[in-house]
């Protein structure tokens, strides 16, 4: 390429690959134009003393200050959706053996996964169990695209199907209370008396099923009153907590809107999954392992409505870009109800035009309580402190002094051209460190 052979003439190669091995593989990274400038301070008198460091974006090998764009979806960003997928798994595996300012007690307490689905808008597609053939009396393969769409397009609830996707978050919310009060019954508690002995803590993920249905996988636990710091009460169990889940499951409800004289109310569907975690050294045939399940979910976190349903990554602006997408039928159809409810004034708080792409699901992929374990935000924080700590190892030693900094940056675009795109594929990516999940929950068709 021309633009490499200019960059190895001038000696430039060199630097432009050190600055694109900081973007750990990002392949959309943010570019930005501006200066930063580290001034000492002196400490007894408060005065601004001479530029300790300056930093140009025009003196960069890149022209530009290269940002990792950190987007979590796999098909926008390998690299970024991996580094989150690695946050997601350490986040929940903290959550379930302790560990990154978790307690290990909570290796000990119990907890369950929990997969919850949607309810049923018309037959699809599927692969039934014990080798049945679906219902059109074909025996689908997994990877067949017939999976998941209607078996009569026509009469498919469509609008049901985008609304519950849109009041699935909302659909949550009401489970995660009415399983704290289904909790302190089976234990002969009162709703505020329940605060005093225990704590229900949960990690969840959303995951878009075939037919483009969202469906949620959770971690839940119970612990004492602060948390995983502080052991369950003895009643705590993993089957009391199964039975709490089954019924504020069955029992959670969320009233939707009016459309053109029709209700719409929304339940999870019948198809509710619990079962218990065991320890990483349990050895009796189980294969629900504290890894698995952590592995299970953080794979999830990266993906979308576009990986299992072939919808969009990206919002749409107008109607029309349906024509130029590759897009099953049966996704082109959800995204245009979606679009259509959008334009409803009675749903502006849906925002259905926005998330279109998503089918209507507008809420978060990867959600915890507060006392479930870490934060992405700690583990990226300790991410960034470590690289710094990396860096100022090679620097030469100084006193210790407080720094003033002054800095401006203005967005300059995205991407990388083809010459660094070229050069950042041929760096050695970082290996991996997890393997996949050795079981598959059900009902993810």
């Amino acid at each position: 390429m021309a633009e490499l052979s200019t960059l190895a003439s001038i000696g430039a190669l060199p630097e432009l690959a050190r600055q694109l091995s900081t973007l750990g593989g990002c392949t959309r990274p943010v570019r930005l134009d501006g200066h930063r400038t580290e001034y000492a301070v002196d400490t007894a008198t408060g005065e601004i003393g001479p530029a300790l460091h300056h930093l140009d974006s025009t003196t960069l090998p890149a022209g530009n200050l290269l940002v990792r764009c950190n987007n979590r979806r796999a098909t926008r960003c390998p690299a970024c959706a991996e580094t989150y997928r690695r946050d997601t798994f350490h986040l929940i595996t903290a959550g379930l053996r302790g560990g990154k300012g978790t307690s290990d007690q909570v290796a000990t307490h119990p907890r369950v996964f929990a997969t919850f689905t949607a309810p049923g808008f018309g037959p699809v597609h599927n692969r039934p169990a014990a080798g049945r053939a679906c219902r059109c009396g074909i025996h689908h393969d997994d990877q067949d695209p017939a999976l998941g769409s209607p078996l009569t397009p026509d009469s498919y609830d469509y609008e049901a199907a985008v609304l519950w996707n849109a009041h699935a978050g909302a659909l949550w919310r009401r489970f995660s209370i009415y399983l704290r009060r289904e909790v302190a019954k089976r234990a002969g508690l009162t709703q505020r008396a329940f605060r005093d002995h225990a704590r229900v803590s949960f990690a969840k993920v959303a995951e878009y099923q075939k037919r483009g249905a969202v469906h949620f996988h959770a971690v839940i636990r119970l612990d004492g009153p602060e948390g995983g710091d502080t052991p369950p009460p003895p009643w705590a169990s993993a089957e009391l907590l199964t039975d709490a889940i089954r019924a504020a499951a069955t029992a959670a409800r969320v009233e939707g809107p009016d459309v053109d004289g029709r209700r719409h109310s929304f339940v999870f569907g019948r198809q509710l999954d619990v079962r218990s975690i065991r320890s990483a050294d349990f050895d009796g045939g189980q294969e629900l392992t504290e890894r698995a399940v952590a592995s299970y979910i953080a794979k999830y976190a990266t993906k979308g409505a576009e990986t299992t349903t072939g919808t969009l990554d990206r919002p749409l602006k107008f109607l029309a870009e349906l024509a130029q997408a590759r897009l099953t039928e049966h996704a082109r159809r959800l995204i245009r109800t979606a679009w259509t409810l959008g334009a409803r004034k009675d749903l502006d708080h849906l925002r259905l035009r926005a998330w279109a792409h998503m089918l209507g699901f507008r809420g978060h992929f990867s959600t915890k309580s507060r006392r479930y374990s870490t934060t992405l935000g700690v583990l990226r924080t300790a991410r960034a402190d470590w690289r710094r700590a990396q860096a100022a190892a090679v620097l030469p030693e100084r006193e210790p002094e407080t720094t003033y900094v002054l800095a401006h940056w203005a967005f300059a675009g995205t991407g990388l051209s083809a010459a660094e795109a070229w050069l950042s594929a041929s760096l050695e990516p970082a290996p991996g460190t997890e393997g996949e999940p050795t079981w598959t929950p059900v009902a993810t068709s």
